[in-house]
């Protein structure tokens, strides 16, 4: 048996020890969600969407306990924790109001007397969540899944384990049956069997690209369904003509999102060379203004990064960016006190031959890539295996769009603003980030059986 210790990130110290379950024990909560889910999907979808309202409620009547949490066990600012906890309530709501049409029969005339689609649950539903967003990342799932009648087996990161416990006694508290929504704390060596279980019918999994591909590859070979949101390394594009302030200030507001610790944050600026000081000129009195320190200090604007060796990482792409000839312009110093800081960080004259310009970069540095023409940088842009979000700054807001809708190569492309995840829009990637949908009505059908059913 594994003993997963918990460590606040801001000072070190221990904060709770939990045992691993054991096999025998997960297979048990894994049958006896299945057993739950038998009845939750035999109730009537109104009744579901009268639990959803309940649990919006307790949502926000728990936000500061739940900012609290995440404070402690990852380091996120206490408003940023608690604006978490409002969205997730937002999405309980939405998918709540908005389910019992998303999921309506789809008649479509045939020569049958009746032909329609009927969108029917899986079941259970084993959902792999990571710590960054302990809240967000299992209700923008767990709300329409629960909407479609699907039971949940959540398995959340070690280090948010207690957010996850105090979710799963929301739900219970909610009145929803016990062991719809069942967390297993499992050692990784376990997750294969757990994906194979006969009562897992699909997977959803956020988090790296590695460890997606090892989920996915055992998805496949049990025949599961699987929805994969993965890495991100976003380009954001400022062309001459944009109003630079405006799309300085968009692309440093992203890139500090939880302290850099977002797969959506904006992490490559692609600027043409002609406007290239102005940019970095801005973007290091912008970057400049972020303040680091205790996520319980409300000046704070980024707290600690969730993990040492996360925080020691990212210190090693910086360093390697510049040994290969990127320069610092802001931070890149390891700060000598306790607890896995780190600064707002500037890079510019990034190029392909740096960690920089090709990885994922999980924290406040903001790398600048110098591009010759427009062209350049949408390839630039597209010179990556991620395809996650990207944004596209300009005046021209027409030519911006074709950009966006055209020549962007990701799942979502915003334009004269930063990407962020909404209820309503569909959210989730290409390439190296991933496949499937979150959100919207794609999202609430990724996990149900479209029957058709034909009637003669």
């Amino acid at each position: 048996m594994q003993v997963f210790q918990n460590t606040n990130p801001t000072d070190g110290s221990s904060l709770a020890s939990f045992p691993s379950h054991s096999i025998t024990e997960i297979q048990q909560r894994i049958l006896s969600t299945h057993h739950a889910f038998e009845d939750w999907s035999r109730l009537e979808i109104t009744d579901r969407s009268h639990y959803l309202h309940v649990i919006a409620n307790l949502l926000l009547e728990r936000s500061d306990t739940f900012a609290t949490l995440m404070a402690l066990e990852m380091g996120k600012p206490l408003a940023h924790g608690k604006a978490e906890a409002e969205k997730c309530a937002l999405a309980c709501r939405y998918f709540a109001d908005h389910a019992p049409q998303m999921l309506a029969d789809e008649h479509i005339p045939t020569e049958f007397t009746q032909s329609y689609v009927s969108y029917r649950p899986l079941g259970t539903v084993l959902a792999i969540m990571p710590w960054n967003f302990p809240l967000w990342q299992v209700f923008r799932f767990a709300a329409p899944a629960l909407m479609a009648g699907n039971a949940i087996l959540l398995k959340p990161a070690p280090n948010t384990f207690g957010c996850a416990q105090a979710i799963e006694q929301l739900i219970i508290d909610s009145g929803v049956p016990q062991r719809i929504f069942t967390n297993i704390y499992a050692e990784v060596r376990h997750i294969p069997a757990v994906i194979r279980s006969p009562y897992i019918q699909a997977v959803t999994f956020t988090g790296s690209t590695k460890a997606g591909m090892s989920v996915a590859k055992h998805a496949g070979a049990a025949l599961k369904k699987s929805v994969l949101e993965l890495g991100g390394s976003d380009a954001y594009l400022i062309l001459e003509d944009a109003d630079i302030g405006q799309a300085v200030e968009s692309c440093v507001t992203s890139r500090c999102i939880n302290s850099g610790q977002s797969c959506i944050a904006a992490k490559r600026f692609i600027v043409p060379r002609t406007i290239l000081s102005q940019v970095e000129e801005l973007f290091l009195q912008k970057l400049s203004t972020k303040r680091f320190g205790s996520p319980f200090d409300p000046t704070t604007d980024l707290g600690p990064l969730a993990r040492h060796d996360l925080r020691n990482a990212l210190h090693s792409q910086v360093e390697h960016s510049i040994t290969a000839g990127a320069k610092l312009l802001l931070g890149g110093t390891i700060p000598d006190h306790p607890g896995a800081f780190y600064p707002p960080t500037l890079l510019t004259n990034v190029t392909p031959s740096m960690p920089a310009y090709h990885e994922e970069l999980f924290g406040p540095v903001a790398a600048i890539i110098p591009a010759d023409s427009e062209a350049d940088a949408i390839r630039i842009a597209n010179d990556s295996v991620y395809g996650l979000g990207a944004a596209v700054f300009t005046q021209d807001s027409a030519r911006g769009e074709v950009i966006a809708r055209s020549l962007i190569n990701a799942g979502t492309c915003y334009v004269n603003d930063y990407v962020k995840s909404d209820v309503r829009l569909p959210f989730g990637g290409i390439k190296h980030s991933g496949f499937g949908r979150e959100l919207s009505t794609l999202g609430i059908r990724e996990f149900v059986n479209a029957k058709t059913v034909c009637v003669r």
